[in-house]
Formats: structure tokens, C-alpha cells, sequence
């Protein structure tokens, strides 16, 4: 698969102005195109103004927004898509302007470029059929704002080639997008089930059910979002909205169809009314019928396979920002009462029927379950994609057992020679989930703690002592337990995108996965010290200097290079190496004896004071406990076999995590600095 090398965007208007700042900033020439220059000006003032608000909450340097800039051609000129990679079209929603402009643009442009629609209210294979390359074209549907929101709805068509699918979702990972798969259906995926979510309110308002501040609050409650659907309205627009009900009441029926409330408020071209007092007697009235909506439809696509259970999940919380998606909301209220409240909404709406999902499910009587690890195999070679893209793929109780099975399973494959590791989304994986840790400390549990990271280990071992090649793709942050799965691999492939980071000393515990036993035994204990007490990250270039990454490659190139390495055979990863100059002033300052300064909070003799200062400050935000025992360990492995060693580490997990430390720095993860008291 050649690399995308620039990308076209058709219309300069909120949406595709967003579309092209978004593929600059992630480092992809792009061309903005519209039909009149004040409308191209208008679209790259949209983006100097965003960027530069970037500036001022310092998100960006100037000189990062210069950069950004340069890489976006604004024009009228539309040659100048002619060799694109991939032209978007983002103009209004106009059925006869889109097919128009993809009839020009399949004459304009060559014949590698794949033309895309970001329409939310077309079908995807209706421009398709108009043009001479229906294999060459895909939905690509973007939220708003796109420079901002991360989900991306990929919809092919029946007539979309695999090869299209595929590159459009390399596309889509390049410039920072979380891709959910979609079917070419009314509504696609999220607004399948938001739009019938905003339109219900109105219906209850319309019905008298409860008055808006009321409705407000409940969805807000029972959806644990930050604006009810009258206010999401106000902000994105009623006629949005309106527009959006017409079309899929057109598609499905009445009951997607916008209630004349809704058309009327559109019709006054004026917001919604959001103050007054909350009725808390009508709460569990409106949360009861939203749910019924939401969870209905939602089980409805899916019954559709217009998309999976856990893609709805993300697009719900990756492109709304929900804080579970609506099968998780299922699960937390239970199959009974989920069963209930959507009986209720078939009762009350002829033309919506019982979703076959709901059925069955109330008949097992359990919650769904969810599938983190996806498994493709092509050409001999088993992907494992980590998809839990939402929580940055955090290693939790479910994801560690799935990966532990899908191994086993592409393990035992006649046709498999190499299994490779990545992660969904822009992470590979970062770290454990964090929540699990705390909610077990809480609960006086630590025991679990101590047999999750038991089972972690078990699966790693099996991972690096395969007898077929494992391979990570590190192509994305990883941290912590994310650092120690690659490490785990007995090869690591890596983009420029790729890192490496133990930050568990900031947060009162240690690497309890193997990361400092196996980065140890590649780079040295001093080292290694270096990187855990600092929790300095590690670049897929400082990686592959260092011999721990074996190839460093372009996105693009990750296919061959997989190849080259099952062809090359085993790396011996923990071969005997040389350290490179420039890391040997980092070991020097951990040896053994100057470890000790260091946790006494004194610079170690020899040091110089400029890097022994800030070192020592970097040290000080860390837990004191937490970098002595990691010292302790990191030595006690030493001339240890690999089972022995991972007993070291297994054997001081409670005594960290009974810390009051360890409570503190993991409570306080990516909300404030802790406060460590070293007890």
C-alpha cells in the first residue's frame, strides 16, 4: 500500500476547513478547494483563528502553527486534487451539488485517488453509482468540530474495494481519527440513535410530559453528559436537527420522523428556553422514555449490522462524549429493565418493533459482553488489534483475558507465522486501567490486584516465549503496562508516532508487568533505573538506537517490514549490546551507589549540577517508596531466571499498592499532582 502523501478537501465552510487543519496538523500536505477565493479565505481564517486560540491555551507554539499552515494549499483551482491521494468532499447537503462535484472530480483526478463523501444524510452508494470509480469510493463521516473530535464513521459501500476500506482507514489513523467500521445505512451509526435521542425530547415537551428544564435534567442524569438535548440543540443548530429526523423518517418511518414541536421552534428561528425549576416527580418518567428511545435504536442498528455492539459504544462516547455508550448503559441498568422501558417505546410506536438483540439477551438474563481484541489474518500473519480505542486501550480484567485467548487461538493456526500486537486508536496501549487499581484498594481487596497482574504476566510469558514470531506495533503512545506488553514481544516494529514510558513512580506503585526486569536485561540496570525513576519517555528513535525497537518505518511501510522480519527469523532481543554514547551520562548518574543519593533527595557526587538538578526535581514529584522498591527489584532480578524474576516483582505488588501512596498517586491520576507522604 503506497503512503497517503496528500489529501484534497473539497469546501472551506466550518466542516471541511476542520477536516483540512486536522490532516495539516498531523503532518499531511493538504489542499482546501472552494468555489470562490472569499470563500477560501473565509475557510483558512477559520483555521488561523483556531489555531491561534491553540496558542493561547498553549496547545502550540507560533512556530508549530506556522508549520501547520504551510502544509494547507487554499485554492479555487480544482487540478490541483488531480494526483491526491484521497479528496474528501465536505459541501452542504445537497444531493444534486455532491454528485455534480464527484463527476468533475472523477474526470479531474487520476486514477489512484479514492473520492469520498462526509454526507450524514445520503446514502454513500447513491454517488458511487455516478461515477467510474464505485471500487475507488467510500463515506468517510466526520463530527463536529473535526479538528477536535476523534471519531470518524468509515461506510463502504457494497461496491467498495478492500483495498479502498483499508486505505481510508489507514487515512484515518494518520490524521488522528478513531474509525468505526459502518454500514451504508440511514443515519449511519451516532446519529442512528442521537438524532431519535433529540427529537424525543421535543416529543416529550410536545405531549406535556415534562417542561425542558426537566427533560434537561433527567437525560443529563441518565446519560452522565454534560448538556441535555435542548441545549446540544441550541448549540448545534435546530435546523440540524430537524433536518436530520426528516431524513431518516423518510428512510424508516414515523417514528424517526421530527414531531411538529421540533418544526416549529426551527420555524421561529429561535433557541430553546432552558431556564426554570426541575420537577424531580417527572425524572424517572423522562429518563425511562429516553432510554427507551436510545437503548432501542441503538440494539436496532445493531440487530441491522449497520454496526457492532462495541462500535456503537465508541461513536457514542469517542463522538459524543458520553461516558459509557448505550450497551454499557444497558448493562449498568440491567437486560430486565433495558427489556422494559424499550417494550415500552414498541408499545407506544406501531412502526417500532422489539430489536431481536433485546430478546434474546432478556432471555440469557446476563449483560453483554464486549470484544476488545479484533484478529485479522493475512498473508501468514495474525493481527491482534487491542479496541479499546475510547480508554486509550488501558489493559483491564476483560482486555488482558481476550488478548490471552485470541493469542492461544491465532497460536495454534497452521497458516499463521507471525502474530503482531497494536493497539486501536492513537495509543498502543496506555497502561492498566487506573480505575480497577483504586476501586480495589478501596474495597480492601489487593489480593485481586495481585492475581490480575498474575494472569498479565502468565499471557506475556506465552507471548515472548511463542514458538511462532510476536511482534508489537508500536505506532502510538504506550505506558506503562503498554511499554511492557511490546517489551513482551520478541520484536517491535515502530513508527515515528511510537513511544515507550514507565510513569508508575509518579503514581505510588512500580512496573508490574515485567518492564524493568526486560528493559534491564536489554539496556542495563542503570539505565533502566534512569527511565523508572524519571519515567522519562523513550522515542521509537531512542528505542531503536538502543536495539530494543528492530525496525523504525513509516506508517505506510509497516506491511513489508512485518514481512522482512518473518523472513529474517527470531531477533535474539536480549543479545549482549553496547550502549550508544549519548545514553551513557544517563546510566552513569543511576549506577548503584548514586541510586542511593537519589532516594536520600541529594545529588550523587560526579553529577553535574545543571543535570543533577533537574533530575533531582524530576525525582521529587515521584513516590519515595515507590522508587525504592523499583530500585530493590530492579537489583534482586538480576542473575535471576525470567519465572523467578517475575515471582521478585508479583511477591512486593501488595506491600506497594497497601501504600497510602499508592492510593494517592492513583487517585489523583491526570487530575492533580499528588501529594506523597514516602509511608
Amino acid at each position: 500500500m503506497s503512503q497517503i502523501q496528500k489529501i484534497g478537501v473539497i469546501g472551506a465552510g466550518n466542516m471541511g476547513s476542520g477536516i483540512a487543519q486536522k490532516i495539516a496538523q498531523e503532518g499531511i500536505p493538504v489542499v482546501m478547494i472552494d468555489t470562490q477565493e472569499e470563500f477560501v479565505q473565509r475557510g483558512l481564517n477559520t483555521i488561523q483563528r483556531l489555531l491561534q486560540e491553540g496558542v493561547e491555551r498553549k496547545l502550540f507554539k507560533p512556530e508549530k502553527v506556522a508549520e501547520i499552515l504551510s502544509r494547507i494549499t487554499a485554492t479555487t483551482d480544482f487540478t490541483a486534487v488531480q494526483d491526491a491521494d484521497l479528496v474528501i468532499e465536505a459541501v452542504f447537503e445537497d444531493k444534486a451539488v455532491k454528485t455534480g462535484l464527484f463527476k468533475k472530480l472523477d474526470a479531474i483526478c487520476s486514477e489512484k485517488t479514492i473520492l469520498a463523501t462526509n454526507t450524514s444524510s445520503f446514502y454513500v452508494r447513491d454517488f458511487a453509482g455516478q461515477i467510474s470509480r464505485p471500487d475507488r469510493f467510500v463515506g468517510l463521516h466526520y463530527f463536529f468540530h473535526p479538528a477536535k473530535n476523534r471519531l470518524l464513521e468509515v461506510i463502504p459501500h457494497d461496491g467498495t474495494s478492500p483495498e479502498t476500506i483499508e486505505k481510508s482507514l489507514l487515512a484515518a489513523k494518520l490524521h488522528g481519527k478513531t474509525a468505526i467500521l459502518v454500514k451504508d445505512a440511514p443515519g449511519f451509526a451516532v446519529n442512528r440513535f442521537f438524532v431519535p435521542f433529540l427529537n424525543e425530547a421535543a416529543r416529550m415537551l410536545e405531549e406535556g410530559i415534562a417542561d425542558i428544564p426537566t427533560i434537561e435534567e433527567a437525560s443529563k442524569r441518565a446519560f452522565k453528559i454534560g448538556m441535555g438535548p435542548f441545549q446540544l440543540m441550541n448549540v448545534t443548530g435546530i435546523p440540524i436537527a430537524n433536518h436530520a429526523a426528516t431524513t431518516l423518517g423518510n428512510e424508516l418511518g414515523p417514528f424517526y420522523a421530527p414531531c411538529d414541536k421540533l418544526k416549529a421552534q426551527m420555524d421561529k428561528k429561535e433557541n430553546w428556553n432552558l431556564d426554570g425549576p426541575v420537577d424531580e416527580s417527572r425524572i424517572q418518567a423522562v429518563s425511562d422514555r429516553m432510554y427507551g428511545v436510545c437503548l432501542g435504536v441503538s440494539a436496532a442498528l445493531v440487530d441491522e449490522g449497520v454496526a457492532s455492539i462495541e462500535d456503537t459504544d465508541r461513536g457514542a462516547k469517542i463522538g459524543l462524549r458520553w461516558t459509557l455508550g448505550p450497551f454499557e448503559i444497558m448493562n449498568r441498568i440491567g437486560i430486565d429493565k433495558t427489556h422494559a422501558v424499550v417494550q415500552a417505546i414498541s408499545a407506544k410506536y406501531p412502526d417500532f418493533k422489539m430489536p431481536e438483540l433485546l430478546k434474546k439477551q432478556k432471555q440469557v438474563g446476563k449483560p453483554f459482553e464486549f470484544n476488545f481484541v479484533d484478529v485479522t489474518v493475512k498473508d501468514g500473519i495474525a493481527t491482534l488489534t487491542l479496541n479499546r480505542p475510547e480508554a486509550m486501550n488501558a489493559l483491564n480484567e476483560q482486555l488482558v483475558a481476550q488478548l490471552g485467548t485470541r493469542f492461544a487461538e491465532a497460536e495454534a493456526r497452521a497458516d499463521v507465522k507471525a502474530i503482531v500486537i497494536q493497539g486501536a486508536g492513537k495509543a498502543f496501549v496506555a497502561g492498566a486501567d487506573i480505575r480497577y487499581f483504586v476501586n480495589k484498594i478501596k474495597a480492601d481487596r489487593i489480593p485481586d490486584i495481585v492475581n490480575f497482574t498474575r494472569k498479565g504476566h502468565e499471557v506475556f510469558l506465552k507471548i515472548e516465549n511463542s514458538a511462532k514470531l510476536t511482534i508489537a506495533l508500536l505506532d502510538g503512545l504506550s505506558l506503562g503496562g503498554g511499554s511492557e506488553l511490546a517489551l513482551a514481544c520478541q520484536a517491535i516494529v515502530a513508527t515515528s508516532a511510537g513511544s515507550m514510558a514507565f510513569p508508575e513512580t509518579g503514581i505510588g506503585i512500580f512496573p508490574g508487568l515485567g518492564g524493568m526486569l526486560r528493559l534491564t536485561r536489554q539496556v542495563g540496570p542503570e539505565l533502566a533505573k534512569y527511565y523508572v525513576f524519571t519515567g522519562a519517555p523513550i522515542s521509537a528513535r531512542d528505542a531503536k538506537d538502543l536495539g530494543v525497537v528492530q525496525k523504525l518505518v513509516e506508517p505506510a511501510d509497516i506491511p513489508d517490514a512485518i514481512q522482512a522480519l518473518v523472513s529474517e527469523g527470531k531477533p535474539d532481543k536480549y543479545r549482549a549490546r553496547n550502549l550508544p554514547d549519548r545514553f551513557k551520562p544517563l546510566a552513569d548518574m543511576f549506577t548503584m551507589n548514586r541510586v542511593t543519593s537519589w532516594l536520600e533527595g541529594k545529588i550523587p557526587e560526579s553529577v553535574s549540577a545543571d543535570s543533577g538538578a533537574k533530575t533531582l526535581k524530576t525525582i521529587g514529584f515521584k513516590a519515595p517508596l515507590a522508587l525504592k522498591i523499583s530500585a530493590e527489584i530492579i537489583d534482586l532480578q538480576q542473575g535471576k531466571s525470567m519465572t523467578d524474576a517475575v515471582e521478585i516483582e508479583l511477591g512486593n505488588l501488595a506491600r506497594i499498592f497497601a501504600t497510602a501512596d499508592a492510593l494517592e498517586g492513583l487517585s489523583t491520576a491526570g487530575r492533580k499532582r499528588p501529594e506523597f507522604k514516602g509511608v
